[in-house]
């Protein structure tokens, strides 16, 4: 679930929070990292928890409806097949999912009215009403229906406050998690080994992300020591924080990471540096890790393995 830029941004947060506060030590901030990795996978799963528990509302309304004196034509006509249809069961049901919100202790942040409240403007909509009242309803419509409810939440005031109360992760995972979760809701029914695609896998966060935090940290100095020369007129000490964090990180994949072509991780560094540094950090960035690779690949401490790499 989790891509290399994903990581990226947690080492970088992990090595900002070791610069603020001095005592630190390189296993808490490892800590950190495996926690925040942690983190983002729980928020998948409790966005996913969230839109099951919004569906499965949809008895109460259907019991509040049956159970009318005078009911209406539509409180007849209407079904609780928002829950009760094999996409929802799929996710309902499977053991792996409901065994994983456990672990995590997921329900318990659920807000009951919350989940109501969402339901309840969600069946105000065109869409809710078109596909209810549908005589009869295919897998297609379904899957429509699902992804537009979880459009629905994921976008409603109440819900994005309720994860942000949860998970201070949540601006920094957004886009990750929304998509996850669509292509999981894309592909329903789900399968009993579905989450095996979603979990956080080693290559991603330990032989690279942890391989990175390790190595900002012990080659701290020498990478300093290379950057330096580099600055020209600028003073280290005015470099922005996160510029330089950025730019230790890029050196350690330019000189450390045989398997990383230099211009990924220049891209990388310099998009990173767009959404979490200043405005004008982009061109500093690119321009300083421009002159390193070059610095670097002519003393010849820059080796790729693979053709094409060092391009």
């Amino acid at each position: 679930m989790l891509s290399r830029r994903n990581i990226r941004i947690k080492v970088m947060q992990v090595l900002y929070a070791m610069n603020r506060d001095s005592e630190v030590t390189y296993q808490q901030a490892l800590s950190r990292y495996r926690q925040s990795v942690d983190r983002s996978y729980e928020l998948f799963l409790f966005h996913i928890l969230q839109l099951v528990r919004v569906a499965s509302y949809a008895q109460k309304d259907a019991a509040s409806k049956s159970s009318k004196l005078l009911p209406s034509e539509l409180d007849k006509q209407f079904t609780d097949k928002l829950f009760h249809n094999e996409l929802i069961q799929s996710l309902e049901e499977n053991t792996r999912l409901n065994l994983s919100y456990k672990k995590f202790k997921l329900r318990g942040r659920l807000d009951a009215d919350i989940t109501r409240k969402l339901y309840s403007s969600f069946a105000r909509t065109e869409e809710y009403k078109n596909y209810i009242y549908q005589k009869t309803s295919k897998t297609e419509d379904h899957q429509s229906i699902i992804l537009e409810l979880y459009r629905h939440c994921a976008t409603n005031d109440l819900f994005v406050d309720l994860v942000e109360d949860h998970y201070s992760s949540w601006i920094d995972d957004k886009s990750l998690v929304v998509g996850s979760v669509k292509k999981v809701l894309k592909g329903l029914p789900a399968n009993d080994d579905f989450l095996d695609d979603y979990i956080p896998n080693d290559e991603t966060v330990r032989d690279f992300g942890e391989k990175l935090l390790s190595l900002a940290c012990e080659e701290n100095e020498e990478l300093l020591s290379i950057i330096e020369p580099t600055l020209k007129n600028w003073d280290v000490d005015r470099v922005a924080v996160i510029d330089m964090i950025l730019l230790k990180m890029a050196l350690c994949e330019l000189i450390y990471f045989k398997t990383i072509p230099t211009k990924v991780s220049l891209n990388e560094f310099v998009e990173i540096s767009k959404l979490y540094s200043t405005d004008k950090s982009k061109d500093f960035i690119n321009g300083i890790l421009d002159r390193l690779m070059k610095e670097l690949s002519k003393k010849g401490k820059i080796n790729k393995e693979g053709r094409g790499l060092m391009e």
